[in-house]
């Protein structure tokens, strides 16, 4: 295909929180797919926080991006040219793409998604990456039960705000923290969760207290740092901690310092587990099934922030580490045909 597509490459690591600088707005040949291949016009791009860590060059779960390659995330296109027996023109695929607005991509990494299963968009979300990440997490590492109190931290979020609900279909009780009124009122008012706790305006350890009087059962811990160690003495024998993400941590620039967590395992025989979801990619298709099949039925509810526009997608990122999403961020940046 003719003309020229726009991209976003990493053009240094960032230090801290990253800048505008961190980061290449440049332009190469859209191309044209080969044998295997199809050309993709894409229409959602994902943004989320875990990205921070593959700006580092440091061993980790995922490889990290190279200097000046494109950056890659979930992408959501429509197909616009094929060399794929499996794809035709017109189709509506999903895949790990880069930030640019055409991808070339084989067969073999994209899938056909279903517009009428449910909101393409969810694929993205609830039904997606960040609804596994919840529904694996909880279920296989919290294993809550009815009547157990279920503390969610990052919980406005698109993983946090999912877990709270599963845990709510599962008949436990649901705790959120978050990081405004507005944040705090859709947990209860919308999402069903029993109490929500406002991080920025509230004495979380004296709130905690009066939220969870029977202790804390499960702690889905999406930030790290100091609510989590609010977190920590409240744990009940045997609780579950699933390490999700620590998106306070993300940027700092010296070591994150605090207080020990090993006495409270000890005292209480708890389990603390990081993951990825990633290690569950043979179970994908029952758990997006079962989500699938709750959004339908009315059991799960979702948020979506979305912005606008190719060169808004910097700043959306951005946006993440000042909590100003709710729900799943996304950007998008033309449209379905």
């Amino acid at each position: 295909m003719d003309g020229n597509k726009k991209q976003i490459r990493l053009a240094r690591r960032p230090v801290g929180t990253p800048t505008m600088e961190d980061f290449a707005f440049t332009e190469a040949p859209i191309g044209t797919p080969g044998e295997g291949e199809v050309l993709i016009r894409n229409v959602y791009i994902s943004v989320d926080p875990y990205l921070r860590g593959r700006m580092e060059d440091v061993k980790s779960y995922i490889p990290p991006f190279q200097l000046n390659d494109v950056i890659v995330s979930g992408v959501i296109g429509q197909v616009v040219a094929s060399q794929s027996a499996q794809f035709k023109k017109g189709d509506i695929v999903i895949g790990t793409l880069g930030w640019e607005t055409y991808s070339i991509a084989h067969e073999k990494t994209i899938r056909k998604l279903d517009p009428d299963l449910a909101p393409i968009t969810t694929h993205l979300g609830i039904i997606g990456m960040t609804g596994l990440t919840a529904y694996f997490g909880l279920l296989d590492i919290g294993k809550p039960k009815a009547g157990e109190t279920v503390v969610v931290s990052g919980a406005a979020g698109a993983v946090g705000s999912t877990v709270g609900q599963i845990a709510k279909i599962k008949g436990a009780r649901a705790v959120g923290i978050a990081g405004s009124e507005e944040k705090c009122r859709y947990l209860t008012e919308t999402l069903g969760f029993d109490a929500a706790i406002n991080y920025k305006t509230e004495n979380v350890r004296k709130a905690l207290k009066e939220a969870c009087p029977d202790g804390v059962d499960v702690y889905f811990d999406n930030v790290g740092g100091e609510i989590s160690d609010a977190v920590f003495p409240l744990l009940n024998d045997f609780a579950r901690i699933p390490v999700c993400g620590a998106i306070s941590a993300y940027n700092k620039t010296e070591p994150d310092v605090g207080p020990r967590v090993q006495q409270y395992l000890i005292k209480t025989s708890s389990l603390m587990q990081g993951f990825t979801v990633g290690h569950y990619s043979s179970r994908f298709k029952e758990a997006g099934a079962q989500l699938a099949a709750w959004l339908n039925e009315g059991k799960l509810k979702y948020e979506e922030t979305i912005t606008e526009g190719f060169d808004s997608i910097i700043d959306a990122f951005l946006d993440l580490f000042k909590g100003k999403n709710i729900g799943k961020q996304l950007v998008k940046i033309s449209e379905f045909e």
